[in-house]
């Protein structure tokens, strides 16, 4: 068996952990801090490569190995690892508080309707897009992605961070910080995590089932989910397909530009992704709000005529729905094909637009296919009978960047 052991963010592992082992391993702090077995080999955590190896030669001379982690090492910790190597079967694992549970608990909050990304050696976008989707997450750092590179992305998202340094040890720091405030300091490399939280929706419902809270169900809403004008709206059976050619996810961001009543947008939000919706009437960036205050999600709503509006919005969009346009459509298209990572949906209703978007989508190396949806629904006739109501029919064409990847959240 290999023993893996959890300390550093509660009470210290015993004394004694590690008696009877012939390998240890585990960080400096905490090889200091057990009593090692008289000819135990020990090996300190850098590279988890060569860590393995080593553990993989005692194993198999069926010698007792003990591993030292921090915190509760089944959670973004070496468990994984060793499992994926030896299988799970021979694993004793003793879990101690992980660092997130103990964050949350110095914050004085409950945690089981939080989301928790681990920015340690990964991209830090989709920790950051999922501090903007949801108001309660945790992100457990390293170099590179600390407090200060999440507050430079986050200063305008109206949050505040609970930085939790050293904790478990005598140094532990816990400091409330604005993400402006965060982005000014240097932390040094003690912080062990980040809470991102929307001060009015912190503490949460009570919940019994642990996860973010769930939307209601169903997507594709019906129009009149949304207040709309003169019924200027993408309809569901678009919408629907427009969904699944964007596959907004946690972790992502969506540009809706063109956003009207901000029907995709609100849907983008609510399947989890952070949204960025452009619109170019005062009275259209009214009405995205209130669709989207009224779904409970998050939008940031820019005001401003695309394509010139686009290049002030930051970063780069995992995928980018275009609803609107009028002559400055293929500039639009243009623009978006050129900053999407993953792929462009475009909604045309008008039949000489369709050559000009396609051509901007294939311009810019996308993938291009597309398809016209006509769909008549049911409605009622004097006499109790039922016609069938055509809808306007619209071209939906949708550019996808070659070798983008589409399964799961990014690593």
């Amino acid at each position: 068996m290999i023993k893996v052991v959890g300390a550093g963010t509660g009470s210290p592992p015993p004394e004694d952990v590690a008696d009877g082992a012939e390998l240890v391993v585990g960080g400096r702090r905490h090889l200091d801090a057990v009593r090692l077995p008289e000819g135990a080999r020990t090996v300190v955590l850098g590279a988890l490569a060569p860590a393995l190896d080593t553990v993989a030669e005692y194993v198999a001379e069926g010698r007792p190995v003990t591993v030292l982690a921090s915190g509760d090492p089944g959670f973004f910790g070496i468990v994984r690892a060793l499992a994926e190597r030896f299988g799970s079967e021979r694993l004793d694992v003793r879990p101690g508080v992980s660092s997130v549970a103990a964050a949350f608990a110095r914050a004085g909050l409950p945690w089981d309707d939080a989301v928790v990304a681990s920015a340690h050696g990964r991209d830090l976008r989709t920790a950051v897009h999922l501090c903007r989707a949801y108001p309660k997450v945790a992100v457990l750092t390293g170099p590179g992605a600390g407090p200060a590179e999440l507050g430079a992305a986050l200063r305008d998202d109206g949050r505040v961070f609970v930085v939790a340094s050293a904790l478990g040890s005598a140094g532990e720091r816990v400091e409330r910080v604005t993400p402006a405030e965060a982005a000014a300091r240097d932390w040094g490399a003690a912080v062990s995590v980040v809470l991102c939280l929307d001060r009015a929706r912190a503490l949460g419902p009570v919940r019994a089932v642990a996860g973010p809270r769930p939307r209601s169900a169903g997507w594709a809403l019906d129009e009149d989910a949304f207040a709309h004008r003169d019924s200027m709206i993408t309809k569901f059976e678009v919408r629907a397909l427009a969904l699944a050619r964007l596959g907004p996810r946690p972790g992502d961001l969506v540009w809706d530009v063109g956003a009207g009543s901000g029907s995709v947008a609100v849907e983008c939000a609510r399947l989890g992704a952070a949204v960025t919706a452009v619109e170019k009437t005062p009275d259209g960036v009214g009405r995205v709000r209130a669709n989207a205050a009224a779904h409970g999600v998050g939008v940031r709503v820019v005001h401003g005529a695309a394509p010139g509006v686009l290049s002030g919005l930051g970063e780069d969009p995992d995928a980018v729905f275009v609803g609107g346009g009028g002559r400055e459509l293929p500039a639009i298209v243009a623009e978006c094909a050129r900053r999407a990572r993953r792929v462009v949906v475009v909604a045309v209703a008008a039949l000489d637009r369709v050559p000009a978007a396609r051509e901007a989508l294939l311009g810019a190396g996308l993938e291009c296919e597309g398809v016209l949806l006509q769909s008549s629904r049911l409605a009622p006739l004097p006499g109790d009978v039922t016609r069938l109501a055509a809808t306007n029919p619209v071209f939906l064409l949708w550019g996808v960047r070659p070798h983008s990847r589409i399964e799961g959240v990014a690593p």
